[in-house]
């Protein structure tokens, strides 16, 4: 494909070279980059991409996207323009097709429920027939792999491949969750979105390489707006209407109030067996009875989003229903429904604000006693550690720490930071650095009424330890303890997990 094409959409000046150039690649990772390859000089937060103009030359680099003039061969075609970023993305979709024309596009932002909404979306378009895939924080599902995730949203020529893959794949739409780095760092330009979903928003991700104050998150998170078609947000949101400062989208909405295209009314919660989740009833474009086998008030919103989407879709409602009462998200409020008298957890929640919000959801169930096991991770902020510690001494009844990834720190200095927090409420705690063991001792002394909490690591299938990564998935820890323990000594044990 020649330059010309390749540049079409974009403000450019032809520093060297000619638009006629033959491209065999894009590339933006100097490793990898060929004969005939254009590569994109990313200026990032740790190296500079226009440093590496001489050594793709040499290795055969044809065009060069830069901000700036470089020097290198006259043989090699630089274009400059305003931002490598964002020609990344445009350059990447002409190259590989423009696939996201060819597929439906659903973005979903906010600070929480993207995931959980994503995995929801997509299971309610598959069972109608869809082929969907999915880009999120656990994983990318293109149709054929299943592939772990790096970043929530990837870099744009690495999102750009994954659509083309899809297409090839004969997927039809696509659910990717979009952060707020995605918007602000351009990974999804060159992507047109038919929808985009607006979940909440709360302070996150504020201070050094991410944003510099809740207003600048804000204000990214709100540029998916002017990206898409169809808007479909969460009026009840404190900043839903800063939300729509500036968009281009049609909007449509959903929440408890009375304005709402999709609203939900007299929801109550329900704990049976062991399982916990909400009961509400549907009204608007759609009227029903709704029931999700999640526990809490979010779980409301995160359904109300997956509703109105996949009834904008033309998903019937019956298909609607089966979805919410089946959905399991791995890691996200995670049910491991081993006894029917008490209710065992996984969850991703590895921050103070997380696990409040998680343990204060909990609450509302009315546990008889509520139940924390998490640790915290090496070389991170000691802030983190006291905090998480001194709000599981305040919310659970009983807290036992453990290990997290201790990555270059020992295990039990980490628990002494976390002990330092808990010692400043009334909480009552235990420490098992083992986290298997902790687990263990969960399980072993849970109580009718109990609701147990294994917090901190959710989906991730592995413990970090002085830089290495060795297999470790919670559910398979559980199944280990289950086939070593005498079961009937568990209380209300009616194992339908690993049946």
């Amino acid at each position: 494909m020649k330059v010309m094409e390749l540049v079409q959409k974009l403000d450019y000046t032809i520093l060297q070279g000619s638009l006629q150039t033959e491209v065999t690649e894009v590339e933006n990772d100097s490793r990898k980059v060929t004969e005939g390859s254009l590569f994109f000089c990313i200026t990032g937060n740790v190296r500079d991409g226009h440093d590496f103009a001489k050594e793709v030359a040499e290795k055969g680099a044809a065009v060069l996207l830069v901000e700036h003039p470089v020097d290198v061969p006259d043989a090699v075609t630089v274009i400059q323009v305003p931002d490598t970023r964002y020609a990344m993305g445009v350059v990447s979709s002409i190259f590989y097709g423009e696939p996201s024309k060819k597929l439906t596009v659903i973005g979903i932002t906010g600070t929480k429920g993207k995931t959980t909404t994503t995995y929801m979306i997509q299971s309610m378009l598959n069972q109608t027939g869809h082929r969907t895939g999915l880009i999120g924080t656990i994983e990318v599902m293109d149709g054929v792999h299943t592939i772990p995730a790096e970043n929530t949203t990837p870099e744009s020529i690495v999102t750009q491949r994954i659509l083309r893959d899809m297409v090839q794949n004969g997927l039809d739409s696509v659910v990717m969750e979009v952060s707020s780095q995605g918007l602000m760092l351009n990974r999804v330009a060159g992507i047109d979105f038919d929808y985009g979903i607006f979940t909440n928003l709360s302070e996150d991700h504020i201070g050094p390489n991410e944003h510099a104050s809740f207003e600048e998150y804000r204000m990214w998170k709100s540029k998916l707006f002017r990206l898409c078609r169809i808007g479909i947000l969460n009026r009840d949101d404190p900043y839903y209407e800063e939300m729509l400062e500036g968009h281009t989208c049609q909007v449509i909405t959903y929440g408890m109030q009375a304005e709402a295209d999709y609203r939900a009314s007299d929801s109550k919660l329900y704990r049976e067996n062991g399982r916990m989740g909400i009961r509400y009833q549907l009204a608007g474009r759609i009227q029903g009875h709704v029931k999700v086998d999640i526990p809490g008030t979010f779980s409301i919103y995160n359904s109300l989003a997956a509703v109105a989407l996949a009834n904008e879709m033309g998903v019937p409602f019956d298909i609607i229903q089966k979805v919410l009462t089946t959905i399991k998200v791995r890691g996200r409020v995670e049910l491991i429904p081993i006894s029917d008298a008490f209710t065992l957890l996984i969850d991703y929640a590895h921050n103070a604000v997380s696990l409040e919000s998680m343990l204060q959801t909990l609450r509302e169930y009315h546990p008889k006693r509520l139940v924390a096991v998490f640790g915290c991770g090496g070389n991170r902020s000691k802030t983190r550690r006291y905090e998480m510690g001194e709000v599981s001494g305040r919310l659970a009844d009983l807290t036992i720490i453990t290990s997290d990834n201790p990555r270059f720190e020992e295990p039990q200095a980490i628990m002494d930071d976390i002990v330092t927090g808990i010692l400043k409420t009334d909480g009552t705690h235990i420490e098992i650095v083992d986290r298997k063991e902790a687990f263990r001792y969960a399980i072993m002394n849970a109580r009718e009424g109990d609701v147990i909490l294994l917090a901190g690591k959710g989906h991730e299938d592995y413990q970090e330890i002085k830089g290495v990564k060795y297999h470790m998935d919670e559910r398979e820890l559980i199944q280990e303890i289950l086939e070593e323990e005498d079961v009937s000594k568990i209380c209300g044990y009616n194992n339908r997990y690993f049946a």
